[in-house]
């Protein structure tokens, strides 16, 4: 594909996660391969509504250098882990959803899925040991957690990432991954405590025990 209509699948992409709550602000990012070397991803510190397909940089995969003088995502490194290790992959979501940043804040395992979750997910979804944002640690357990063919990976405290053959895959992965996590923890609430209709204090409790 031509440059321009990949920065603009990157920007539009963008602007229908803000419209289904699943990224916020300047959180997360978004990226696209460019080729077998290149891929663009979201630039650091601005809001998907102002964004403008220009501004969206391109990155080489291997040595992470950019093109221009806008500063790319502070993640460009696990984006390139990805494409690195999944040549079938042409798009990245990261992400800061409610339910599946939840599961990650606990360092759980999404286990139990459902079949249609399942046939999107895979078996099960792991949680990437924890490591600060941005470095080489994050990169390697991202890609590790993605193994086996995994669409999808919680980051320990960091929200998760989401991967696709085309970005409309990486979306649906996205919009599954949090339907899947508010299942988990619903399905976690009621094994605590007999119900999923929790109170506020309850439910407090329930995270502060980390999805036990």
């Amino acid at each position: 594909m031509e440059l321009k209509e990949v920065r603009d699948i990157v920007y539009q992409a963008g602007l229908n996660l803000v419209k289904e709550g699943l990224v916020a602000r300047t959180w997360g990012n978004i990226s696209v391969r460019l080729d077998e070397s290149r891929f663009v991803i979201t630039p650091s510190g601005r809001t998907y509504e102002t964004l403008k397909p220009e501004e969206i940089v391109v990155v080489n995969i291997e040595d992470l250098s950019h093109e221009g003088d806008i500063k790319p995502s502070s993640e460009k490194g696990m984006h390139a882990e990805v494409y690195k290790n999944r040549p079938e992959i042409q798009a990245v979501v990261h992400t800061h959803q409610l339910h599946a940043s939840t599961v990650a804040a606990a360092r759980k395992e999404v286990r139990g899925l459902s079949e249609a979750h399942a046939q999107c997910l895979g078996e099960t979804v792991q949680c990437a040991a924890y490591a600060l944002p941005g470095t080489k640690k994050l990169k390697l357990a991202a890609g590790s957690a993605l193994n086996g063919g995994r669409k999808a990976a919680l980051l320990a405290n960091h929200g998760a990432v989401c991967i696709g053959e085309t970005m409309e895959e990486a979306f649906l992965v996205a919009k599954t991954l949090e339907e899947a996590c508010e299942a988990f923890i619903a399905d976690s609430f009621a094994k605590r405590y007999g119900k999923s209709d929790l109170s506020l204090n309850e439910m407090h409790d329930h995270y502060l025990k980390a999805l036990a």
